[in-house]
């Protein structure tokens, strides 16, 4: 078997450019409860926050804000100010921009309370540490964007919050073994940060597994809703034991607004479906976003599709060694503390509908004209794989 390089290299190496986001319509901005039933009425509505996010103008933030405000909050943004906020930009008249700097200049966030402050932009342990110290005695709550990166390497089946971390660099790894284990490592010390300066019964950690929906800027799950839609032969990489995990970031964004208004401590797996799925049952179920017919063709050679540099396709993740258990991550904790799911169709189409928004036309060209990518490469690696076969 050759060596696949971690999941995480290559799509940091495989992102594009951060994409604009428009308003798409209700189903995008809305809260799942503005949709749905909620259990909320409106003689039990929850106090309304004061909420802080740490960043907010990229994939994760725009949702959160969007829900913040249809629930009744009011947001405050602290960024460095060299992004405009693009995703829900109306919504952007209602927020509270505050510009600085997480690694020198915090004083924006000087003498200033808040209910709630959601940590999206921390990806260094020291920037972590000083907006904790800075805000515990005025905020009432930390709320910690993590990553299930934490639990790499991923060895065992059924990974829960309470697996003990590697929070330092051990020796002897591969250069792409080390890019994946800082990553890792700094979450968890991310983590640690957070709850020393706030303590576990005011600090709530979200580990998210792959986030997809609309606007991210990463492009590594565009594939499925652009091929889905068209017919003919479809390559769908992987192996019948390998197992899938994904959530919708709205999923996601919507559970962190309701934690916090349920000031709902603790650690916790964001990670979907509901049930455990491969990407057989994936497909499967992708399928019906569009009323197109497709002849799925199988790969289930791991050389192969390394020879043609296909490594991944979210939330299709090669399932062996230091990877085993990226996709089996538990999700019941999460489930118990309200996170729900909404269908895979509807993250689909309204995925696909996003991509061919003007948001997305010049990224879109930009993607479509990679020649890397299994959308460009997919004709020929089906002729190439039917003689491999014959």
């Amino acid at each position: 078997m050759k060596t696949l390089n971690s999941r995480r290299t290559f799509i940091k190496k495989s992102a594009l450019a951060s994409l604009a986001i428009p308003m798409l319509g209700s189903t995008m901005i809305a809260c799942k409860s503005d949709r749905e039933k909620d259990t909320n009425s409106s003689k039990t509505s929850p106090k309304k926050l004061k909420i802080l996010i740490l960043g907010g103008t990229s994939f994760l933030g725009p949702h959160q804000i969007a829900c913040a405000l249809a629930r009744g909050h009011s947001v405050s943004t602290f960024t460095r100010g060299k992004t405009k906020p693009t995703v829900h930009e109306d919504l952007f008249d209602k927020v509270e921009m505050l510009i600085g700097d997480r690694a020198d200049n915090l004083k924006a966030l000087e003498n200033r309370k808040w209910d709630v402050v959601i940590d999206n932009s921390g990806r260094k342990v020291e920037w972590t540490k000083a907006t904790a110290n800075l805000l515990k005695d005025n905020v009432d709550m930390y709320m910690y964007t993590s990553s299930t990166g934490v639990y790499y390497p991923y060895l065992s089946d059924n990974i829960t919050e309470d697996k003990k971390l590697v929070l330092a660099m051990p020796k002897g790894l591969t250069e792409d073994e080390t890019y994946e284990q800082e990553y890792g490592v700094m979450k968890a010390n991310s983590e640690l940060a957070a709850i020393d300066a706030f303590g576990k019964e005011r600090t709530t950690v979200v580990r998210p597994t792959y986030m997809i929906g609309p606007g991210d800027k990463t492009n590594r799950f565009i594939h499925w809703p652009i091929r889905l839609s068209e017919s003919g032969e479809v390559l769908v990489p992987g192996q019948p034991e390998d197992l899938v995990q994904y959530i919708d970031v709205r999923d996601v964004a919507e559970w962190f607004i309701k934690l916090a208004e349920k000031k709902q401590y603790g650690t916790y797996n964001a990670v979907g479906p509901k049930e455990e799925q491969n990407m057989f049952g994936y497909i499967a179920d992708a399928e019906k976003s569009f009323n197109i017919r497709h002849t799925f063709i199988w790969v289930d050679n791991y050389d192969f599709l390394v020879e043609n540099k296909i490594y991944f396709s979210v939330p299709w993740i090669p399932s062996f060694g230091k990877n085993y258990g990226s996709a089996r991550v538990s999700n019941s904790k999460a489930i118990a503390s309200g996170l729900t799911f909404r269908p895979i169709i509807e993250t689909v189409k309204e995925t696909y509908n996003w991509w061919n928004s003007d948001a997305a036309n010049e990224q879109k060209k930009k993607y479509l004209s990679d020649q890397t990518t299994l959308l460009s490469k997919e004709k020929e690696m089906l002729k190439a794989w039917n003689t491999l076969k014959s």
